[in-house]
């Protein structure tokens, strides 16, 4: 039986991934910090085990990594999202809470969980479409997932040597409790559910790159390829508010 790591599995795309894995029949350990969130999860699937932790306490990862089997598949999910809405007044303590549940927390289960990948595993990591572009108020958010999206491709050239396969996840506007506090328009938004069969699909064919929504990424892609200076004037024109 094969045995997967998902963690921010308590709710969201991680919940979502847990459950299409175990009705998959995989032995699926569903990482988060919400532990009646997660017992709900082992109440619906036999083969889900409950793995309680905050990824911001380095020593909660290292504890866990005494607990853990050998691991076909590990999706590291967990992430936040926080906005700076005063740049003239920037918030320092909001950009390192972002970076350090977005970008340390990968770091610690990286250093204590990926040596437990067997061989011919594979490796996970759930970006955001947001790095592929600026985005007005995203300078905390946008920077940890550019981080993360570049630390996934070079682990996918490292890690290649040792038959270990790396995905980076990077996901439109999903529906999600993180999401539903977003103040703004979310084009061509997917269900938790669509995501999980998205990625589950992807990383079963072992793409290691996997976007989706196709049309709504593909169209940030295409952005994204334009001159800096003319998205500069686009998202300034349409994307950041007005002030008086």
């Amino acid at each position: 039986m094969k045995h997967i790591l998902i963690t921010g599995a308590s709710s969201g795309i991680g919940k979502s991934l847990a459950q299409l894995y175990a009705q998959q029949g995989w032995q699926v350990i569903a990482g988060g910090r919400n532990q009646q969130a997660l017992n709900e999860l082992v109440a619906q699937f036999e083969n889900i085990t409950p793995l309680v932790a905050d990824l911001c306490d380095e020593s909660a990862v290292i504890e866990a990594a005494e607990l853990l089997p050998s691991l076909d598949l590990l999706v590291l999910n967990a992430g936040s999202c926080e906005y700076i809405d005063q740049p003239l007044t920037f918030d320092s303590a909001v950009f390192q809470r972002v970076i350090n549940t977005n970008l340390m927390t990968v770091a610690y289960c990286l250093n204590h969980w990926l040596s437990k990948i067997k061989q011919g595993g594979q490796l996970a990591f759930t970006s955001s479409s947001a790095s592929f572009l600026p985005l007005p108020r995203a300078q905390a958010y946008g920077a940890s997932k550019a981080a993360l999206s570049y630390l996934a491709k070079t682990l996918s050239i490292d890690l290649a040597p040792h038959n270990i396969d790396v995905s980076l996840i990077n996901p439109g506007f999903v529906q999600t409790p993180l999401t539903q506090k977003n103040d703004f328009p979310m084009p061509g938004s997917v269900s938790s559910e669509q995501a999980a069969h998205a990625i589950f699909n992807g990383l079963t064919k072992r793409r290691h790159i996997i976007n989706f929504p196709s049309v709504f990424t593909s169209i940030m892609s295409m952005f994204a390829l334009l001159p800096f200076s003319w998205w500069r004037l686009f998202a300034i024109r349409y994307l950041v508010r007005k002030t008086s």
